[in-house]
């Protein structure tokens, strides 16, 4: 175990014990998906905590963790109180809206372009979540203790000045932008989803797959042969993101029609 993942798990366990000893919920900062990974490889060790993972909307790549201890957790009347139980747990995500003053002269951004910006300020990675670009904004989830920073501060990218404002309308509104795939598949395999979000061999993802660059939901998958589940979100490692939405229909030849939701 090198010393990142030691602290990661450390930190995990300190932030669990902390939550059941103070009967309080304590939450992670963001996590990426390595730091996912050694999550999921840790909670087994802490069964005294209830804990839910959320970024600040539905399938988020960074997402940070609650943990609940039992005395809270049978508060909430899960069912009553939204679509999920993020809805719930009042998890301290901010999502800002980061626009440019004048779109006339706005510089075409990206999402490295936005990134660099926000981590120029000074700011870790660890207290901002995903960037979702739309065609003439941003929106950044980040935690309620930087917002006011950001939005104080977070005045130019690159040559454009921007506005960072909190989004102040429903998290459903935010716009996500994603390309729907359907194709044939042999069977539900990690490796054969792969080659179709992406358009390419099984045999050039071995690799990557190998290497633990492909995680499903947050959870590092080295195995070609995985079996995915219905809703499974992918991550490749400098490829992207899709969510496996299911099988569609059986072709006379045994083969899957399958649909993906692929983000760009």
């Amino acid at each position: 175990m090198d010393k990142m993942e030691e602290r990661t798990r450390q930190r995990i366990l300190d932030l669990a014990n902390l939550a059941d000893r103070r009967g309080i919920i304590t939450y992670t900062d963001f996590m990426n998906l390595n730091e996912l990974n050694i999550f999921h490889s840790t909670v087994g060790k802490i069964p005294f905590v209830r804990w839910k993972l959320f970024g600040g909307y539905a399938k988020a790549e960074r997402q940070l963790a609650a943990f609940i201890p039992d005395a809270l957790y049978f508060r909430y009347d899960f069912s009553q109180k939204g679509d999920s139980d993020e809805d719930a747990i009042p998890f301290p995500i901010v999502c800002l809206q980061i626009r440019p003053l004048n779109l006339k002269f706005a510089e075409k951004l990206s999402h490295r372009d936005y990134l660099g910006a926000i981590l120029n300020l000074g700011i870790d990675r660890s207290v901002t979540g995903d960037i979702l670009i739309d065609e003439e904004c941003a929106y950044l989830f980040c935690m309620q203790k930087i917002a006011d920073f950001l939005c104080d501060n977070l005045t130019r990218i690159r040559h454009t000045t921007v506005l960072c404002q909190v989004f102040e309308g429903e998290r459903k509104e935010i716009p996500l932008r994603t390309e729907k795939i359907e194709g044939t598949v042999a069977s539900v395999r990690l490796d054969t989803l792969l080659a179709l979000a992406w358009k390419t061999s099984r045999s050039s993802l071995v690799g990557m797959i190998e290497d633990g660059r492909v995680f499903v939901n947050g959870k590092c998958i080295t195995s070609n042969g995985y079996h995915v589940k219905e809703n499974d979100l992918i991550s490749a490692r400098g490829m992207g993101r899709f969510v496996y939405e299911g099988i569609l229909s059986q072709t006379k030849k045994g083969r899957y029609l399958v649909k993906l939701e692929k983000y760009v």
